[in-house]
């Protein structure tokens, strides 16, 4: 039969996960270099200028998890959309496999969404004024 455990005892566990995985991010190396990192940086500058009017406009925004979302549809022509939704999927789809290959590349995978935490925060901390991010309360405008 198994032993129950201390309420206090689960609680304390939890905090040092999440303390843990705090500290996972700290050490993660951001900035590492592999072909494959190299390659999906590569995409998403090319992506970048399609992308800037969009965000200039407000119809595309940075969210609080790290990637991107049309936030605001009717700030894009009819004819445009589908344009504008197929650049936010390809982004987010190179933004995730970013993520997930700095991980792998730290030799960490289970590290993945400290590094995706991290990123939000860099990819709204340097979002240019006038452009819209979210955060707990919702989307705002820098």
């Amino acid at each position: 039969m198994r032993a129950r455990q201390h309420p206090i005892v689960s609680i304390a566990f939890v905090l040092l996960a999440a303390l843990f995985a705090g500290a996972a991010a700290a050490q993660a190396n951001l900035d590492i270099d592999t072909p494959a990192i190299r390659a999906l940086t590569s995409s998403m500058q090319s992506r970048h200028a399609q992308l800037q009017p969009y965000y200039a406009s407000g119809a595309v925004g940075f969210t609080r998890d790290g990637l991107v979302a049309l936030r605001n549809a009717s700030a894009v022509p009819l004819p445009q959309r589908a344009q504008a939704n197929a650049l936010v999927a390809a982004e987010n789809q190179d933004r995730l496999a970013l993520y997930r290959e700095i991980a792998r590349a730290n030799g960490h995978p289970e590290w993945e969404a400290d590094i995706r935490a991290k990123f939000a925060e860099r990819w709204i901390a340097r979002a240019s004024r006038g452009w819209w991010v979210q955060d707990a309360g919702g989307w705002r405008q820098k």
